[in-house]
């Protein structure tokens, strides 16, 4: 009798090892996800966006990979973050209950200026709402030109 219940309390480690692995969502539906450079950690944020997100952040990463050969990506902060090497962070994105906030660290210096402010002179926003057609051009073009900027160093 004492295998059996040796044999259930392994497969309940097992279980419970299975289940830590597993992303917490915070409130609004943002991953947490353990801060680590790049690519391996972005991937693990995107695949833990919940619903409709996932499939937009998979898109969006895509783009800017496209966009910014090379890009260095990083999650600190429990968002994916995205520079250009020796230059610093010039995008990140972060999951809301009902968006997906873009936030570009110089958008004051892009044109057409994306149409979110923020507290911080520099900073501009670029929110996706589930059923959105991108502009994925306009998307591209702001990446591009972020990615010339001076970036933030975090």
């Amino acid at each position: 009798m004492s295998k059996p219940a040796t044999r259930t309390r392994a497969a309940a480690k097992r279980t419970s090892k299975t289940a830590a692995k597993k992303p917490a969502l915070l409130s609004g539906g943002n991953p947490q996800i353990a801060k680590g450079d790049g690519d391996a950690p972005v991937q693990a944020y995107i695949a833990a966006m919940p619903g409709w997100k996932r499939n937009v952040g998979r898109n969006l990463d895509a783009l800017i990979v496209r966009t910014v050969p090379g890009v260095h990506k990083a999650v600190k902060w429990n968002s994916p973050f995205y520079g250009v090497d020796d230059e610093g962070w010039f995008l990140s994105l972060h999951c809301f209950a009902k968006y997906i906030k873009v936030a570009f660290f110089r958008g004051a210096s892009l044109r057409p200026v994306p149409p979110v402010e923020s507290r911080h002179k520099d900073v501009r926003y670029f929110h996706i709402h589930e059923g959105d057609e991108l502009d994925e051009a306009q998307l591209a073009a702001w990446v591009k030109q972020a990615s010339r900027l001076p970036g933030e160093r975090m």
